[in-house]
């Protein structure tokens, strides 16, 4: 791979050669598209693969406004930024991730757990940012009634339609990096589980245009395991540095409660009171009482295993504690043994014969009888 000076060559499009070569792969595909940017005859095609598709001019008060729709050829979008995203990946790991875990030492459990952590605050931290920008901009925030409103949202600005698709763009890269990264087999249940979550959520709500309050969920759900992420890297540094956690404790449960009464409140009450409630797939429109109750039962699913499974770790941490410092208590004092006395306290040496002081003689050995 470009990013790494190797050692050791593999045979062409061999396994190895395609693990350790992955990103330089990803890197000459992209390449490619740039590349066809420079002709007329290819810069239709690859102008597919770079800007989103299905733009109209939506008029406004003032003027008109380019917006966007979603479409197949969509497809063809994220896939390009999948490749991105392998060579993001690469490049913090190479020249971030790997220089800081030389100087921890790390075990293979915990390195391997600190890449996680390491990759998942890169793109946790700039999507906040991200996120919060584009909420703020489109004055979502502002106006919360906004969430539902005028449902359904079909036609979207250009900044909101790019970032769902480079948020579906992350996960389903985040698919092929688990063999690209050779994650243990113990791992992989875990976090193939959260990666089809998130790629559920973000498709769900971008193609059932609930694009407003997909943002804001996310923008919640970021904010929090930005929080946890950036524990486990601290905790890595020092394992005597807990106090993240404590932190991220306090805020999970907050986040939790905030998400479903956000949910309930923009799907159940707000779209229950738009007046188009018909099941129009042509229109985007899915506001139904079948479609809400689906939509209601898959966050408050989620959210509630969420909760039950950090309330699992919290007892098993609590427990853990509770037994060591049971243990500490239950053990007994040892002792304190006598000083040891020497040779010289009961004499001196004389020529390597013990001399008793006081003119006494020394303990005679009692002889052996025949």
């Amino acid at each position: 791979m470009a990013f790494r000076r190797r050692t050791k060559s593999y045979p062409l499009f061999s396994q190895e050669f395609v693990i350790h070569n992955h990103a330089d792969i990803g890197f000459c595909l992209v390449l490619c598209v740039l590349i066809g940017l420079m002709f007329e005859v290819t810069a239709k095609t690859a102008f597919l693969f770079i800007l989103p598709q299905y733009n109209v001019s939506v008029p406004t008060a003032d003027s008109e406004a380019v917006r966007y729709h979603y479409g197949p050829k969509d497809l063809a979008t994220v896939s390009f930024y999948i490749f991105i995203a392998v060579i993001l990946h690469a490049v913090v790991q190479e020249y971030i991730l790997d220089k800081i875990s030389k100087r921890l030492h790390l075990s293979k459990v915990k390195h391997s757990k600190f890449n996680e952590s390491g990759q998942l605050v890169v793109f946790h931290l700039s999507s906040v940012v991200w996120c919060f920008y584009v909420v703020v901009t489109e004055g979502y925030l502002t106006n919360p009634r906004s969430l539902w409103e005028d449902y359904p949202h079909v036609y979207l600005p250009f900044q909101v339609k790019f970032f769902y698709l480079c948020q579906l763009a992350y996960w389903l890269h985040a698919l092929p990096e688990l063999y690209f990264q050779k994650v243990r087999k113990e791992e992989i249940p875990r976090q193939l589980l959260y990666i089809c979550l998130y790629l559920v959520h973000i498709a769900g709500a971008y193609l059932l245009n609930l694009s407003r309050l997909g943002l804001i969920l996310l923008l919640l759900q970021y904010s929090t395991e930005l929080l946890f992420y950036t524990a486990r890297l601290f905790y890595f540094a020092d394992e005597n540095n807990e106090k993240l956690f404590n932190a991220w404790a306090a805020v999970f449960g907050v986040t939790r409660l905030f998400i479903l009464t956000l949910a309930v409140l923009a799907v159940g009450f707000g779209l229950s009171h738009v007046e188009n409630q018909a099941f129009d797939p042509e229109k985007g429109n899915f506001n139904t009482l079948l479609f809400r109750l689906c939509v209601l039962l898959l966050v408050c699913a989620a959210q509630a295993w969420l909760m039950w499974r950090f309330i699992h770790s919290q007892l098993r941490h609590w427990r853990e504690h509770w037994n060591e410092q049971s243990a500490k208590r239950r053990a007994p004092v040892a002792p304190r043994l006598p000083a040891r006395l020497l040779k010289r306290d009961s004499g001196y040496h004389e020529n390597g014969v013990v001399k008793a002081e006081n003119g006494t003689s020394p303990r005679t050995k009692k002889l052996k009888s025949p």
